[in-house]
């Protein structure tokens, strides 16, 4: 029984990625790299491919990405590849009419690059010129397609010497949309994929990618690409040999990071990022002589060779192998793991400088912007933390905090199975591994205080920004300046026990009750009014007892606790203005109503708890004049007026916004010098 093969079923079945969209082009060209060296043997000369991209004259501009300066292109159709190579023979063209053709597998050919020309493009169109037998040139021209397969239409012409031109026509959009707009990231792409071919003794031949009026060479590439090589390495995977050529690329914007290429067949199959998988190795490295380089390697193998997929883009290995493998078994990881190892020899000085400035960029960012992490920047160390000296802060901060869950899971853990041997027979190590858990978690406690000094120090920095005139001579908003003390529109139960910066105005409000921002007094809970006047906060607080609403027992009188904010500079406290009276009117309809708990248990009558009221204001002449109608006094660094009112039986302290913020900051001033944070 005779077996038949269909081409548009192989077609069907080859798998081409959009994202590797140019790989037949690319295909198109190793094979004409192929032909020039079938022809050229060990000449000195070498071959020129010449590469044309051809767009649709037709069809509207394509703009790919914005880009200033970017004029608009035409979506590409198709492409050329003319070479000078030893042309499609008698043995060439009988492997390309046999599918699955063993006709070149020494050199890694699989026999599918023309099934991805016919997967990315609807036909090709070959011409091409050879010698035959005798030395005679002779030509021959052909079409290929899905559905009439290879179409012969006689001897080509016009050939004065052997070559090939192949002509890939109808690029499907699928693959157009996904595949680079402009010649220069087309001829990057073409010259990385057979970069292997340029690092060879003899080099590769002259290859060019033109596009209208525009051309780039790839031998130009290669002396931007690449600085200088470096000594190639053999290493031995159980058993298998593999042949490392490192490279030191020049730092551009695409020679960003460090990669390992995994080659076969003379390509590239997989490009893998290396930052972060040695101590040191994130972007560029320098030498001895501060010159900054790219490192990349490129791997190659009989291993490789033999295990590439058809289709190129990935290999038929395992990345890792589970369990206790055989000896023979060979994983992606296990040869990863060596040839990391061989990278940590070769680049050895230029990444113990890495690690160095990069333990600097750490340290710097902690004392200057993250304080928090310097209890345990030790413990950190410790686990072998290496960073790109030029990370970004949020990215570092990012680094930093995953460092940090990862201690306090440990030492969550680690005490546990520590008061677990409390009740039983302690081990001989039980005493060091207490004083080790105790350490951790002092340390830890640390952290967590300087976090929030920390943050209590961006907060004033804020407020001190916020309270400054903008370049247009206006404040802000006084909604702005009292989201930043505590949330509007909020109370206790909607927001966290730290969601508030009442610390600023008095440290006593930071533990409280209840509180209401910008809540009518009839939608407050503890006070029964049916007013519907908004105070700015309004808070409960128990003598003693600042968690009363969860233990709801002890019942002393509460106090009250009223702050109204005014726009900064804002000069309209008039009679029927006056914050002052404002405040007092508050506590009065506040001590009227039916006082409960913020669980609803009642709290015995009181009619005159201690109440406290504090405006913060900046003193225009309107407001001094209305501190001292309230009899009130000026504090000694003339930034604000406090008294007592007898008959509201109320404190009242107004505070101008440069008080508000000097206060808040002296009263922390112990806490920023000893985290080095200015104040």
């Amino acid at each position: 029984m005779v077996l038949t093969t269909s081409l548009a079923g192989r077609v069907r079945n080859t798998s081409l990625p959009k994202s590797h969209a140019l790989l037949p082009l690319l295909e198109a060209i190793v094979n004409a790299i192929q032909a020039i060296d079938a022809r050229r043997g060990d000449s000195a000369t070498p071959g020129r491919i010449n590469v044309r991209v051809h767009r649709d004259a037709q069809a509207e501009f394509d703009l790919g990405q914005p880009g200033p300066g970017r004029a608009p292109m035409k979506p590409i159709v198709g492409f050329t590849v003319e070479d000078d190579g030893v042309g499609f023979t008698r043995q060439n063209m009988s492997s390309f009419e046999t599918l699955d053709s063993d006709f070149k597998s020494h050199l890694g050919c699989r026999g599918v690059g023309r099934l991805l020309w016919l997967k990315a493009f609807d036909k090709v169109t070959v011409r091409s010129a050879y010698e035959d037998e005798g030395g005679k040139l002779r030509g021959r021209q052909f079409r290929f397609s899905v559905e009439r397969e290879v179409e012969h239409d006689g001897d080509a012409d016009g050939f004065v010497r052997p070559g090939t031109v192949v002509i890939l026509d109808g690029f499907k959009k699928a693959y157009q949309q996904n595949a680079p707009k402009s010649v220069d990231p087309i001829a990057r792409e073409v010259f990385e994929h057979c970069i292997w071919y340029f690092l060879r003794p003899g080099g590769a031949p002259l290859v060019t990618i033109a596009d209208d009026n525009e051309s780039v060479s790839l031998a130009d590439l290669m002396g931007e690409f690449v600085e200088s090589a470096m000594t190639s390495s053999k290493i031995e995977v159980k058993g298998q040999k593999f042949d490392m050529l490192n490279l030191r690329l020049k730092t551009t914007a695409r020679n960003s990071v460090p990669r390992l290429h995994w080659c076969a067949a003379s390509r590239v199959v997989i490009e893998e990022n290396l930052s972060g998988k040695v101590p040191g190795l994130h972007g560029k490295l320098a030498d001895k002589a501060a010159s900054e380089f790219v490192y990349a390697c490129y791997l190659t193998s009989d291993f490789l060779d033999e295990r590439v997929r058809a289709d190129r883009t990935a290999f038929d290995i395992s990345d890792r192998i589970a369990g206790q493998p055989l000896i023979d078994d060979l994983s992606l990881d296990d040869i990863r793991e060596v040839v990391l190892e061989e990278v940590r020899t070769i680049l050895k000085a230029p990444l113990e400088s890495a690690r160095e400035q990069g333990k600097k960029r750490v340290h710097e960012f902690v004392t200057k912007r993250a304080p928090r992490y310097r209890p345990l920047l030790a413990k950190i160390e410790e686990r072998g933390i290496t960073v790109d000296p030029s990370i970004k802060d949020q990215d570092l901060e990012l680094q930093l905090h995953r460092q940090l869950q990862k201690i306090e899971s440990e030492a969550f853990i680690q005490g546990q199975e520590i008061f677990a041997e409390a009740d039983a027979e302690p081990a001989e190590d039980y005493a060091e591994r207490l004083a080790a858990y105790l350490a951790t978690v002092s340390e830890i406690n640390q952290s967590d205080l300087a976090a929030y000094v920390s943050r209590r120090r961006t907060v004033l920095v804020l407020l001190g920004r916020l309270i400054r005139a903008d370049k247009d001579g206006k404040y802000s908003r006084e909604d702005a300046i009292h989201s930043l003390i505590v949330p509007m529109r909020t109370e206790s139960s909607e927001h966290a026990a730290d969601g508030s910066n009442l610390w600023i105005i008095d440290e006593r409000l930071a533990f409280h009750d209840y509180l209401a921002s910008d809540k009518t007094l009839k939608s407050m809970p503890i006070t029964g009014s049916e007013s519907t006047k908004e105070p700015d906060i309004v808070a409960t607080r128990l003598m003693d007892s600042p968690v009363l609403a969860a233990e709801g027992q002890k019942l002393p009188l509460p106090s009250i606790v009223v702050v109204e904010i005014k726009r900064p500079m804002r000069k309209d406290a008039t009679e029927d203005k006056n914050p002052i009276q404002q405040c007092l009117d508050y506590v009065k309809r506040i001590r009227a109503g039916g006082v409960v708990t913020a669980t609803g248990r009642p709290i015995p009558p009181t009619h005159e708890p201690p109440a406290f009221c504090y405006i913060i204001a900046d003193l225009t002449e309107k407001m001094i004049e209305r501190c001292e109608i309230s009899n009130l006094r000026p504090t000694h660094d003339g930034l604000g007026y406090f008294g007592f009112n007898d008959s509201a039986k109320a404190y009242i302290e107004v505070m101008s916004f440069d008080g508000l913020v000097n206060a808040a900051t002296e009263r922390n001033r112990a806490f920023f010098d000893k985290l080095g944070l200015p104040s």
